[in-house]
């Protein structure tokens, strides 16, 4: 399911940091050399390029995912997340378990609900909601096609939520099949005041699931 933001509205206000940031970007890449342009398909279209995931970015990816979730928090003045082992054991059973099905949905091959495999795998606390995305793209690529996706950005943005977990296989063709679930711990603190106007998702239903595909990446 997909919904498109109204187009006068951004996704997103970036703060004085990300302006700056996107300052030295542009900075670094006024020197950087030129870059070949993609390669085109026999139908016009650039070839889609494959996004590898070796042994020394394994360790990696969980956290640049974490931190840009709560950075994408952090400017709407939500508390920030935490990675959870057991809500990150549920993702991998769920990723894997989607490229076997060949089928990218919340439902297990057994017939099991996302809330049933983060209580399977130890959670203490309540299942807040599940992403999950059939693509090639990388985990920052996948959380903006989740970010710009209204239903599925409620889920990042939950003010409830305190701990994540995100989990992925890869199948010998590239394709990736990430899951990122989210929970609040039994002892969690009160969340915090969001302030809000823009940014703000918003109340958020427990049990609802969302999933999208993002777009081709050429």
């Amino acid at each position: 399911m997909r919904s498109e933001c109204p187009p006068d509205r951004p996704l997103f206000r970036p703060g004085r940091r990300a302006f700056v940031a996107l300052a030295a970007a542009a900075a670094l890449a006024a020197c950087a050399p030129a870059q070949p342009l993609a390669p085109l398909g026999p139908d016009g279209q650039p070839i889609q390029r494959v996004y590898r995931i070796g042994p020394g970015d394994a360790e990696r990816i969980p956290f640049r995912a974490l931190d840009a979730v709560n950075a994408l928090r952090a400017d709407r003045r939500l508390a920030p997340l935490e990675l959870n082992a057991q809500l990150t054991a549920a993702a991998a059973t769920h990723a894997r378990d989607m490229s076997a099905q060949e089928r990218a949905w919340h439902f297990g091959s057994d017939g099991s609900s996302p809330v049933a495999r983060v209580a399977r795998a130890g959670y203490r606390g309540e299942m807040r909601g599940e992403l999950i995305s059939e693509t090639f793209e990388s985990e920052l690529e996948t959380i903006n096609a989740w970010m710009a996706n209204p239903d599925t950005r409620a889920v990042l943005l939950d003010r409830e939520a305190r701990d994540m977990g995100l989990a992925w296989h890869q199948d010998p063709n590239g394709k990736l099949w990430w899951a990122l679930v989210t929970g609040t711990p039994d002892s969690a603190p009160p969340p915090l005041a969001s302030g809000g106007g823009f940014g703000d998702p918003g109340p958020f239903t427990p049990g609802v699931f969302e999933e999208v595909t993002p777009r081709p990446f050429g």
